[in-house]
């Protein structure tokens, strides 16, 4: 009973602060449209909004390694694992400037979703050949401006936190514009939030560890096929590794 308690204030502060996020949002979108070409000052708020939903349950450490892989001012395939709704303000906590792509349906939730749009995030709907190509266009034109993309090439969140099989999107767009792929593992947060649950879990500690980029000359005589097995053999061996003991430095 305490934990549905507690799941549901969360959820309550969520609902009422995206309201006056999202109009902050708007603002720095206006005010800064004219000089920030790929709204990097809008990602960082969001960032910043995003991780406020991790930073209000004193439950929940997260601790980040390999931070070091991240070159500021690269463009990246950034391609994850998908355990839960948490990766997302998980991924947040980089504080790194990227563009979603996500499934249509997200970008029509009020306030939240709105600001996805004002971020130009990229919506694509799942089986819909036509949406498909034009998120292969939309992410096309976003890595010509010098954004990187995040993807979760699983389509959709792990069950059993067994890894499913890698989407080819991403891996055709590091090929055809010769970007590097830089894997991310996430663990955690599918015992903090399973799949179709709005319950508090308790205590858990919650981990993202960038990896070593993969330059483009790295993979570029291989097939979409062996490129995308590779990053994930990469980010799976990660998710295998011992989970941190109690007394593991974490970054809140």
């Amino acid at each position: 009973m305490t934990n549905r308690i507690i799941a549901v204030l969360i959820i309550a502060f969520i609902a009422l602060s995206s309201v006056l996020f999202f109009f902050l949002a708007l603002i720095i979108r206006l005010g800064t449209t004219l000089f920030d070409r790929r709204l990097v000052i809008l990602h960082m708020f969001t960032s910043f909004w995003g991780c406020l939903y991790l930073w209000i349950v004193p439950a929940w450490t997260l601790s980040i390694a390999g931070r070091e892989n991240i070159q500021r001012k690269a463009r990246y395939i950034i391609v994850s694992n998908h355990q839960s709704q948490l990766d997302i303000l998980v991924a947040f906590r980089l504080f790194f400037p990227f563009k979603w792509v996500s499934k249509a349906e997200v970008f029509r939730l009020p306030f939240i979703g709105w600001n996805m749009f004002l971020n130009r995030y990229i919506r694509l709907k799942r089986g819909d050949r036509a949406s498909i190509r034009q998120m292969m266009r939309d992410c096309e034109q976003a890595l010509a401006r010098g954004s990187s993309l995040f993807f979760f090439p699983e389509g959709t969140r792990s069950l059993t936190g067994q890894m499913r099989p890698f989407k080819p999107g991403a891996f055709v767009l590091a090929q055809q514009m010769q970007v590097p792929i830089l894997p991310v593992a996430i663990n955690g947060t599918r015992d903090a939030l399973p799949k179709h649950s709005l319950s508090f879990h308790g205590r858990h500690h919650l981990q993202i560890r960038v990896l070593e980029a993969i330059p483009y000359p790295a993979f570029a005589d291989l097939t979409t096929t062996q490129v995308a097995e590779m990053v994930r053999e990469k980010i799976a061996s990660t998710l295998t590794e011992t989970p941190p003991s109690a007394g593991h430095p974490s970054d809140r």
